[in-house]
């Protein structure tokens, strides 16, 4: 009689904590997360830091909480973790009243990219597992993974190694206190400088042209196709080459800013989830190495139009030496280098090496 008394009281206060946990267990819980820095470069090792909080009176036996992750990420934790096929996270913590767990996960990067995490699911039950609690939370992590730095060598400024085309550095823009002349107005032009005087006495609409002087402006166009008769995306074992494109576009930048020059890129792929071709034109001072920084680290290898189509549609560009980065040369390109050339550009082409498949 006594031990039916016994488990009869037992079965009854199971009952009543995991009434009361299902009911109130989770309205004092808190979950949030983030990275040790906003921003690392591929190859670089970051903490991932987990604080969950239990602001209620009731003891948590055992909370889960899952999470998808970029499977670039490679954690090396001695906690509690579980990393299922290198795509989800899991972690499970046991949480006495009004009290606080802080986990700290080193993760090693090992792809650039900008990584946010968005939702958890969590997943919470009593001590004999009677009554389980399942909830989406919001938990947002973001983080900007550089592109790998090449060698300084490999990324040398516009310079006789350019394939097909010798570039000269130029390293001038138009000044437009030193006018030298007038000439036909050009698509594209500004309406500031159409010489009114001229168009009246000629009849047609006539734009002032200037000297140049000294103000060094680079442009690196990236070229994500792998073929000129590439007609899909590429898979994720063909994009070594166009990864490289990108640090190579990246170190040629952080070059020309660290000599004073402006810098600035463009690419026939998008950033993110955007639709539109990536372009960022010159710039330097303050901010314009984390803009291009982050440029290269939303890039997304996929071919928002072809390469030819991208050129043509490039904002137009006077007194800036550009250089193409891409793994094939073509009649097309050729074309529309002329172009870019005939307004004031030097232009000079790099063929991309062939990068061993990690």
């Amino acid at each position: 009689m006594d031990l039916l008394l016994i488990a009869l009281v037992f079965l009854l206060l199971a009952a009543a904590q995991a009434v009361l946990i299902a009911r109130f267990g989770l309205r004092g819980f808190a979950y949030r997360r983030a990275f040790s820095r906003p921003s690392a470069t591929a190859g670089d090792t970051v903490e991932f830091v987990e604080v969950i909080r239990n602001r209620g009176p009731l003891f948590l036996p055992w909370v889960r909480l899952e999470s998808r992750v970029p499977p670039t990420f490679e954690f090396h934790t001695k906690e509690e973790v579980d990393i299922r096929g290198n795509n989800y996270h899991k972690s499970v913590f046991t949480l006495a009243p009004f009290s606080q767990v802080t986990r700290r996960h080193r993760v090693l990067l090992k792809k650039r990219g900008h990584f946010c995490l968005t939702q958890a699911s969590m997943t919470a039950g009593d001590l004999l597992g009677m009554r389980l609690l399942n909830r989406d939370m919001d938990a947002p992590a973001e983080i900007f993974v550089y592109p790998a730095l090449v060698s300084w060598d490999d990324a040398s400024l516009p310079s006789s190694r350019a394939q097909g085309e010798v570039g000269v550095p130029r390293w001038i823009q138009p000044d437009s206190f030193l006018v030298n002349g007038i000439r036909g107005y050009q698509p594209g032009d500004p309406e500031k400088e159409i010489h009114w005087a001229a168009t009246a006495r000629t009849g047609e609409l006539q734009v002032k042209t200037h000297d140049f002087t000294a103000d060094p402006r680079l442009m690196v166009l990236i070229n994500g196709q792998k073929s000129e008769d590439q007609w899909g995306n590429l898979m994720d074992y063909e994009q070594d080459r166009i990864e490289y494109a990108i640090s190579l576009a990246a170190t040629m930048c952080l070059s020309a800013l660290n000599q004073g020059m402006e810098a600035g890129f463009a690419a026939n792929m998008p950033l993110d989830e955007e639709e539109e071709s990536a372009c960022l034109l010159p710039g330097r001072g303050a901010g314009q190495e984390e803009a291009l920084l982050r440029g290269f680290a939303r890039l997304r290898i996929q071919q928002s139009r072809t390469f030819p189509t991208f050129l043509e549609q490039l904002p137009r560009l006077t007194g800036a030496d550009v250089v193409i980065l891409s793994c094939y040369d073509s009649d097309s390109i050729r074309a529309q280098m002329r172009v870019i050339r005939g307004l004031g550009n030097s232009v000079s082409l790099r063929i991309l090496p062939e990068v061993p498949h990690a």
